[in-house]
């Protein structure tokens, strides 16, 4: 996949702790308590061949900075354990009101 690619479907790359390389692409922001977040999905070569029920879902907090080039950049970390179980539940919502809203278009 090329960086432009990348860039198009946002997609983040990732180092797990055995040093694995994984590309999750972000499926939605969100914010919770005035914090960013993202929930992420394993990204895939082919879009057309998703299927995000299969796919584990991924939630990161975002924090913003500028870096020593004064451009804006982003970082993804794991957020607190204590607030998991609420971004969760905000996740699965957003996610279900979604499929809902696909649903109406579809039977009209």
């Amino acid at each position: 996949m090329t960086q432009e690619e990348m860039q198009e479907r946002d997609i983040v790359e990732f180092t797990d702790e055995a040093g694995n390389t994984l590309l999750l692409e972000v499926m939605d922001y969100f914010f919770y308590n005035g914090e960013e977040f993202a929930a992420l999905c394993n990204a895939k070569e082919n879009a057309a061949d998703d299927d995000p029920d299969d796919d584990p879902v991924y939630i990161m907090k975002i924090n913003s900075f500028t870096d020593e080039n004064g451009e804006e950049m982003e970082e993804f970390v794991p957020p607190e354990e204590e607030l998991m179980e609420k971004l969760i539940s905000i996740v699965q919502t957003r996610f279900v009101e979604g499929e809902d809203d696909g649903d109406e278009d579809d039977g009209e």
